[in-house]
């Protein structure tokens, strides 16, 4: 079992370096906390899942399982607890939303929201959801 965390551990790690390489270490400067720096990678490599999904199919997944082998996603990444986080997804053909929610809030542990758009929404205190304020680049 602890190789297989490892295994897991690398991978997101891998993911958050790919994410902060594809945006300039942007992700990394918005977060407060590793957790969130992994969080953040998390979200971006579902958005870009869905981008590509979208213009395989046509339509978004409507599950994250359905993503997996679209851009990077992989079918542990399909797995709701994240560590610190837990995920919450819906998904219909013409739109989704991702939600990750911290198991506990704190200064360094905030909400996080995105859908069809790709923008990332963020809370201090509360589940993120689509009037949340944008996540400041």
């Amino acid at each position: 079992m602890p190789a297989r965390i490892a295994a897991v551990l690398l991978v997101i790690t891998a993911v958050a370096m790919a994410v902060m390489a594809q945006t300039g270490g942007s992700a990394a400067a918005l977060a407060r906390s590793q957790d969130e720096t992994v969080t953040l990678g998390y979200m971006r490599t579902v958005i870009y899942a869905q981008r590509e999904h979208k213009k395989k199919h046509g339509e978004y997944a409507t599950s994250l399982s359905a993503l997996v082998h679209s851009g990077s996603f992989t079918k542990r990444m399909a797995t709701t607890d994240r560590g610190a986080y837990t995920v919450q997804f819906q998904g219909k053909p013409e739109a989704y939303s991702l939600a990750l929610i911290p198991k506990q809030f704190d200064p360094e542990h905030r909400a996080f929201y995105a859908d069809e758009t790709g923008k990332i929404r963020v809370e201090e205190d509360r589940p993120a959801t689509a009037e949340s304020p944008l996540l400041k680049k």
